[in-house]
């Protein structure tokens, strides 16, 4: 049971980085510029929200089997970040989308160039909201079970081990892992809204 906690945390927490960078940078480039496919790419963002876990699971198998990649640890990864990376652009749109551009207007007004307008303005702004994504994609990845059966081969996660354990009787390990998990989410929200309310004072 450790080994498969193990192997859902690392993959969680890769999953986590690569789709929160990569999902991030989308979602500025959909939500401040305007280009050329703009319309198509916000569609291709939603179709893995609105894709039944069970196609994506297989459709992603079928891609690695073509590619000549055998099922396991990293196609789960990749499979993850596929399905986590949608989450993370429209969480980080909607913060993008409720910024004042005036704020980023009078830095600039006091001589800053764009990139430390970005980085003193933009960024801290943005950030709860990318916080929020990757903590979202987390949990996402963590808690899969239908992608990664269909692409972790032999590889055991911990989903896939309560999954196979309800058979015979989920072991008491489980249940306090399971309450471990659900007090450190609840840890994390109410530090976030003290957090939050300590700056807005």
């Amino acid at each position: 049971m450790c080994n498969a906690l193990g192997n859902s945390i690392k993959i969680g927490l890769l999953a986590t980085v690569f789709s929160t960078i990569l999902g991030t940078m989308i979602a500025f480039a959909i939500g401040r510029h305007k280009f050329k496919g703009r319309s198509t790419s916000n569609l291709l963002i939603f179709l893995p929200m609105a894709t039944p876990e069970i196609v994506m699971g297989a459709s992603l198998l079928s891609l690695f089997l073509v590619l000549k990649i055998n099922p396991g640890f990293w196609p789960t990864v990749i499979a993850h970040i596929v399905f986590c990376i949608s989450f993370v652009v429209v969480t980080v749109k909607a913060r993008i989308a409720s910024l004042d551009p005036r704020l980023e207007q009078a830095a600039m007004d006091l001589y800053a160039n764009e990139f430390q307008t970005f980085r003193r303005v933009t960024l801290p702004l943005v950030a709860p909201g990318i916080a929020g994504a990757a903590l979202l994609a987390f949990s996402l990845s963590f808690d899969d079970f239908i992608i990664t059966n269909f692409n972790s081969g032999t590889l055991t996660t911990f989903p896939k081990f309560i999954y196979v354990s309800a058979a015979r009787g989920i072991p008491a390990q489980a249940n306090v892992i399971g309450s471990a998990m659900f007090f450190l989410a609840l840890t994390i929200v109410v530090v976030g809204q003290l957090a939050n309310r300590r700056r807005v004072r």
